[in-house]
């Protein structure tokens, strides 16, 4: 650390403490680099698994291959970990591995611009500035709660809140609770609460396809073993990721192989709703894949209990006690509940980052959000995104992309120190021909072609939230830096800088 002109300067700032973050400072410092901070708005790390704390709240990728390659834990409790299980894995890395001293919590980024007279970025935060000459973003996809505009919703005078800031102190025990919206979130905290309230009225505009939760306790055995041999753990965890990568045949290349996850998601479906004019409302119109397929084997018996009605008709308008639906009902309710998801192809974190030329990220992405090789954008210089444009995944581990990330980071950074130029910048027809790829091969996949509206897809109907193809292929994408690919700046002299 050093100080330029008042401010506290670092080599590397990252923005985040969740899995991206997290994996970006540990590879840090096992470059040798130490230079650096780790902004977090939050009292505490862990991202989306600190903040989604709702009952039930569990990862929908087995817990093996759900964590850091260079970090397998032996210990894991059940196939598919909880959130807790989660958030102490996170915090137990970030003490292993000598993250903590980096920390720098309560540090909301508020605006991050590009000096390029000085080579660097301003960082203002609400605890002050920092400059730095690398700009790491590890906000994730999954960090700003969306909450529709329904009209009369600031009328309500029961309680409101969004499953990802659950209000544990509000009490449902004998209440009539509205869920609007029937996402991953929300699949998984109705079967918690359902026998706790006293009534449940699910909100449901589209029905999700549901096929079923394979979860056990993993035997003390299985722990053991795994503990006297990490070979062994490796090896599973290979398995698990080769099984999850041939689910991309039906997602990418041949939806007809989809057909079987369908057949599974309807047998589960006529078990479990054995009503035929319930189970027709449950019943999807598009091809499974397209919207997120989710995975739970209580949600549908949950919503078949006496105190639970599932209502398709759309919210009209909230009133001081009542959500009221286009059939002309009114449903009286004194908790509303939102599993509506997050930001994801419009991240706030975009109106606060501004390039070379003073344009912020949000101005640079008013048709689409794009980035190269998922991770750095044109006219902003030595910033890179993880978990950014079309690196998302809708069959196994965002851990796994991340880690791929974090390489080419980390390659980048190797470069500069190489080369002795100050900064790195996408060069803008690198970026096209790239996205222009990556959508041409998105156009034949289940995400756009299999009749559906999702969050993949941004308000141009572009899905740029996922990567197209198997995820090895996008590690092999990021494998190495490319200088050809982008733009030097040179240093400026040390009396400029300051």
């Amino acid at each position: 650390m050093t100080r330029t002109s008042g401010r506290e300067h670092h080599r590397v700032i990252v923005v985040g403490t969740g899995f991206a973050g997290i994996g970006m400072a540990i590879r840090l410092r096992e470059r040798g680099i130490t230079d650096f901070v780790v902004l977090e708005r939050a009292g505490d790390i862990g991202g989306t698994w600190r903040d989604n704390t709702y009952p039930g709240a569990a990862c929908d990728v087995p817990s093996h291959l759900y964590s850091f390659s260079f970090a397998l834990n032996p210990a894991w409790s059940r196939s598919f970990s909880g959130q807790q299980e989660i958030w102490d894995y996170l915090q137990r890395c970030t003490d292993a591995y000598g993250v903590r001293p980096h920390l720098r919590l309560h540090h909301e980024v508020l605006d991050a611009s590009w000096d390029h007279d000085a080579r660097r970025w301003h960082v203002r935060t609400n605890r002050g500035g920092l400059t730095a000459d690398i700009l790491v973003t590890g906000t994730g996809a999954l960090s700003e709660p969306s909450t529709p505009d329904i009209p009369g919703l600031e009328s309500f005078q029961g309680s409101v809140f969004h499953s990802a800031q659950w209000d544990h102190s509000h009490d449902l025990s004998g209440r009539r609770v509205a869920v609007i919206g029937t996402g991953a979130s929300a699949i998984q905290f109705v079967p918690e609460i359902q026998p706790e309230v006293e009534s449940l009225t699910v909100f449901q505009r589209t029905p999700p396809w549901v096929i079923p939760r394979l979860d056990r306790d993993l035997t003390g055995a299985e722990k053991a073993l795994y503990r006297a041999a990490p070979r062994l753990q490796q090896l599973v965890r290979a398995a698990i990721y080769w099984a999850r990568e041939s689910y991309v045949l039906g997602f990418s290349f041949n939806r007809r192989l989809m057909k079987a996850a369908e057949l599974i998601a309807r047998r589960q479906l006529r078990r479990q709703v054995p009503d035929e004019a319930v189970r027709a409302t449950l019943t999807p119109d598009y091809t499974i894949g397209c919207k997120r397929i989710l995975i739970s084997s209580d949600y549908y018996p949950a919503i078949m209990k006496s105190n639970v009605d599932v209502v398709t008709s759309g919210i009209t308008e909230i009133g001081p006690r009542s959500v009221c639906t286009g059939d002309g009902a009114e449903r009286e309710v004194d908790t509303i509940i939102f599993g509506t998801g997050f930001h994801v192809t419009d991240m706030p974190v975009a109106s606060r980052i501004r390039g070379r030329e003073g344009r912020c990220l949000a101005e640079t992405w008013a048709d689409s959000a794009q980035a190269h090789r998922g991770t750095t954008v044109a006219g902003f210089p030595n910033l890179f995104m993880l978990v950014g444009p079309n690196t998302g995944l809708g069959h196994t581990s965002m851990v796994y992309m991340i880690e791929s990330q974090v390489s080419y980071v980390l390659d980048a950074l190797r470069h500069l120190e190489r080369s002795g130029a100050a900064a790195v910048e996408a060069r803008l027809p690198a970026q096209v021909a790239y996205n222009e790829s990556v959508q041409e091969r998105m156009r034949d996949t289940v995400w756009t072609t299999g009749g559906c509206a999702s969050w993949y897809l941004d308000a141009r109907g572009r899905n740029t939230t996922l990567w197209p193809s198997f995820s090895w292929q996008f590690r092999r994408a990021t494998r190495r830096f490319e200088p050809a690919e982008y733009v030097e700046h040179e240093r400026v002299p040390e009396h400029a800088a300051a």
